[in-house]
């Protein structure tokens, strides 16, 4: 992948991040480590699962290895790979795998985001995909302990994926097309 490429991608999801997931608000607590430089975008050039385990294995280690105050928490983008959502999804039990033989279960959790998300009992077009749609196949870790901390004083995170799906749903199409750019084939 050329320095262009990955420039490319990486400003994609800078994009994503700030217009739909903290311009939304679909996750309350993205916008202070994005303004404080905490998130990284680590656009990874795997051209197999094998060799994507191994660089989250090391975005791992690097979370373990560099202090909250300088690296919150780091989005792994997989633009080589995962095409079709049902091999991105299969691939999050991988991952999990990977966490507990590593005894990081408990301290990360993974979340997910995919172009052509889509959750169990709903239908591709169904609006509340669009809260876990991205540009790019994207892997979130995320520091347990900071969720812990911010959960703690942040009314009612229960109704998170309510109010996020109610805010999707509300979009217009015009929204949606800005907001989305990447879901127009």
């Amino acid at each position: 992948m050329s320095a262009q490429q990955t420039s490319y991608i990486h400003q994609q999801i800078e994009q994503w991040l700030e217009n739909v997931v903290i311009g939304l608000n679909l996750c309350p607590f993205a916008a202070k480590p994005n303004r404080n430089k905490q998130i990284k975008i680590h656009v990874s050039e795997a051209t197999s699962e094998e060799l994507l385990l191994e660089d989250i294995y090391q975005q791992l280690l690097e979370l373990d290895q560099t202090p909250v105050e300088e690296l919150e928490t780091t989005l792994v983008v997989t633009p080589g790979l995962f095409a079709e959502f049902d091999d991105y999804n299969q691939f999050l039990n991988l991952i999990d795998a990977l966490v507990i033989q590593t005894g990081k279960k408990g301290i990360y959790q993974v979340a997910s985001f995919h172009p052509n998300y889509c959750f169990y009992d709903t239908v591709p077009d169904d609006a509340e995909n669009l809260t876990n749609r991205s540009p790019f196949p994207i892997f979130h870790l995320i520091r347990e302990a900071s969720m812990e901390k911010v959960l703690k004083h942040y009314p009612d995170p229960d109704g998170i994926p309510e109010r996020n799906i109610e805010c999707v749903e509300s979009l217009t199409q015009e929204e949606i097309k800005k907001l989305f750019p990447f879901l127009i084939k």
